[in-house]
């Protein structure tokens, strides 16, 4: 995908500020942070969201999964951070590449207010 923002970040052709990368995950800080910290990890193939993740993409699923722990620790993220995958226009996504937000640090308020 030539005009994917995130691949172009992912090839090099847009500076980011690295938290993690290697030859299939790069992981970055968000230019707009919701939070104290707030990063991104992101397959380096293209995948436009999680619905078109297949059984191909499960060792790839799991390595993002398993990084964002050890990601927010190095990050200081101590006491614990909030994971969020948005998948389609539905599910708030704005960007469609793949990613797993990764936020904390503050006061997280709750993702979904109960009555």
């Amino acid at each position: 995908m030539d005009e994917c923002l995130f691949c172009k970040i992912s090839r090099g052709e847009i500076p980011c500020r690295k938290v993690y990368e290697d030859d299939e995950v790069l992981a970055f800080h968000d230019i707009n942070p919701v939070a104290p910290v707030h990063f991104m990890v992101i397959p380096k193939c293209h995948l436009d969201s999680l619905s078109q993740a297949g059984s191909e993409h499960a060792a790839l699923l799991s390595k993002m999964m398993l990084l964002a722990p050890r990601l927010a620790s190095e990050q200081g993220l101590e006491n614990g951070f909030r994971t969020v995958i948005n998948t389609g226009k539905g599910g708030g996504q704005e960007i469609f590449h793949l990613h797993i937000h990764i936020i904390g640090g503050g006061n997280i308020p709750p993702m979904v207010r109960r009555s």
